[in-house]
């Protein structure tokens, strides 16, 4: 069964609700690349998140666009945080996804204070989206992040800029964290009454390895039994309009799509308490 779709917010593209990680294709075959769309399609997904920093990730997708041109709302990201350096970072980005412009372009990873003021400051990131925008390369502009400020920081960012779209961690555990709960809620808010479309990570996330073999392409511990994924899963869905980007691994993304194509309501509090506690899960960030 298809994922559902929702606005992804002032956009007007009407995205699966699990957007495809592109993370999870960072070391992977063309091969591999290629049984992972064939998953993607299966599932209804139309929406892809990539990264330059995401290994061999948009030079795997090239292909796709090409074979099923049209079908996909394209987002990548930058790192670069100055002007010259994000616009030589996004033209490498077209160049390897073969294309003249994508939807969404996201300054990625925008927690550490200084770098936050270079990127949003003149001479910054920002300002060579906004040009890119301008010219056509792209059409959107978003933020992302990770760590136990980004909720807060991603709210001081939409009052620097009008932002079409954030990205943060977002789990049961996670949210047990009040400080955390309180801003991503409230960041929630601001980006329900201003259409701003509000990406989630890290759904299945368990625990930092913490010196464990890593047996997953992951780089927390995931959880990987199906019952688990369904219910993290459902609990992420359940908060109205949010959307969930898969996960970086391509064995387990099967598992969170099906969990998604069944997903009908959401667990109570007790169930994810329990969850919690069967597995042993620890927050990510402290």
């Amino acid at each position: 069964m298809p994922i559902e779709q929702a606005e992804f917010g002032r956009t007007g593209h009407h995205s699966s609700r699990v957007i495809f990680g592109g993370a999870a294709l960072a070391q992977v075959s063309q091969r591999v690349a290629d049984e992972t769309l064939d998953v993607l399609l299966a599932h209804g997904v139309n929406h892809l998140d990539l990264a330059s920093s995401y290994g061999e990730a948009e030079a795997r997708v090239r292909p796709w666009l090409q074979r099923e041109p049209g079908r996909f709302f394209l987002a990548t990201k930058g790192d670069d945080r100055t002007a010259a350096g994000a616009r030589e970072e996004l033209h490498r980005s077209l160049d390897r996804l073969g294309v003249d412009h994508v939807d969404l372009w996201q300054l990625h990873a925008l927690a550490d204070p200084i770098e936050w003021d270079i990127a949003l400051s003149p001479g910054g990131a920002l300002e060579a989206a906004i040009e890119a925008r301008d010219q056509g390369l792209i059409r959107w502009i978003g933020v992302t992040g990770h760590g136990s400020q980004i909720a807060a920081t991603h709210r001081r960012s939409l009052d620097r800029f009008d932002f079409d779209s954030v990205l943060l961690p977002y789990n049961f555990v996670t949210m047990q964290n009040e400080y955390y709960a309180g801003n991503f809620d409230a960041l929630y808010e601001t980006c329900r009454e201003r259409r701003v479309a509000v990406q989630t990570i890290k759904a299945i996330a368990l625990r930092p390895w913490e010196g464990r073999p890593h047996t997953r392409a992951t780089w927390y511990e995931p959880l990987e039994k199906q019952d688990d994924i369904d219910l993290a899963v459902s609990w992420a869905l359940s908060r109205p309009g949010v959307f969930l980007c898969s996960v970086g691994d391509v064995d387990l993304l099967p598992m969170v799509l099906d969990a998604a194509s069944r997903y009908t309501e959401a667990p109570d509090d007790a169930a994810m308490r329990a969850l919690a506690e069967r597995t042993a899960a620890e927050p990510l960030f402290v």
